[in-house]
């Protein structure tokens, strides 16, 4: 009995070694434990802000279109590389990211924000940035526009909808604009008539006649927009319409369409039966 309890009292004491040399070692370690949770901290914050040179080389914009061709990009990485670089906080592709969710994701909504517009609403876009995506978005609405007008025949209201579209589609208020074609329906000139406010615009018909006229055009093709969305035509539409018709049988050009335009989509006369 005696030899049991002494047996217990050397393994209490034993336990109790080892918890103080177990706080003591926790004592020493604690320290170097915060030291360790401080550093993964902060390779976690870098990890969230790595700027765009230290991303891997398959995810950089322009790496990424020299190796796999601009079709390969997204909006939002197209619009990085025009903006060039991001901030201390934020990469370039990051700050695309955000604008274009901003913009619901619609290049069209993007196009019509104009200088101030981005300047004010995107923290990291100055001005040299906001001209940059201007610039690069009005090129583009020409490309398409040239790429229209040199079509050798306009043959449809389809046709005439791609021809005016990129002119209009960003606008908030509305314009008159007018084609002239020659006898082969091939386009000799697209040109805006007149600028209006949010809901009209008003038409000068000897202007639009002596026009057509000066151009020697054998037949032409009017279009506005609608800023609304709304495409369907307004009695003014329609007075406007007549009257243009009217001009034209009067000095002999062949009158081909009006068309509407709005939220991507357009409304013909001619397709309505109304020419």
């Amino acid at each position: 009995m005696y030899f049991l309890r002494a047996n217990i009292q050397i393994f209490l004491i034993n336990i109790y070694l080892l918890r103080t040399h177990i706080e003591h070692f926790y004592l020493i370690l604690r320290p170097y434990t915060k030291l360790k949770n401080y550093l993964l901290f902060i390779m976690f914050e870098r990890e969230k802000h790595l700027t765009i040179r230290e991303w891997s080389e398959e995810d950089r914009p322009r790496e990424k279109m020299l190796r796999k061709g601009t079709m390969a990009l997204s909006d939002a990485e197209l619009l990085a590389i025009m903006i060039g670089s991001g901030s201390k906080n934020e990469s370039a592709v990051e700050l695309a990211k955000r604008i274009m969710a901003a913009c619901h994701y619609n290049i069209n909504e993007l196009a019509r924000l104009t200088v101030p517009e981005l300047c004010g609403k995107f923290k990291g876009i100055g001005e040299a940035k906001a001209i940059t995506i201007v610039a690069a978005l009005e090129l583009g609405k020409r490309r398409k526009t040239k790429e229209t007008t040199d079509k050798k025949k306009i043959g449809s209201s389809i046709d005439l909808f791609h021809l005016f579209e990129a002119s209009v589609i960003d606008l908030d208020y509305e314009e008159f604009w007018i084609a002239l074609l020659d006898g082969a329906n091939k386009v000799i000139e697209v040109r805006k008539l007149t600028q209006g406010g949010s809901s009209q615009t008003v038409v000068d018909i000897p202007m639009l006649l002596k026009l057509a006229l000066d151009k020697k055009a054998a037949c032409l093709a009017v279009a506005h927009n609608h800023p609304s969305g709304q495409k369907f035509p307004s009695r003014e539409d329609e007075r406007v319409t007549r009257r243009v018709i009217a001009g034209c049988e009067a000095v002999g050009i062949r009158f081909l369409d009006h068309i509407i335009i709005a939220g991507g989509s357009y409304y013909s006369f001619c397709d309505e039966g109304k020419v």
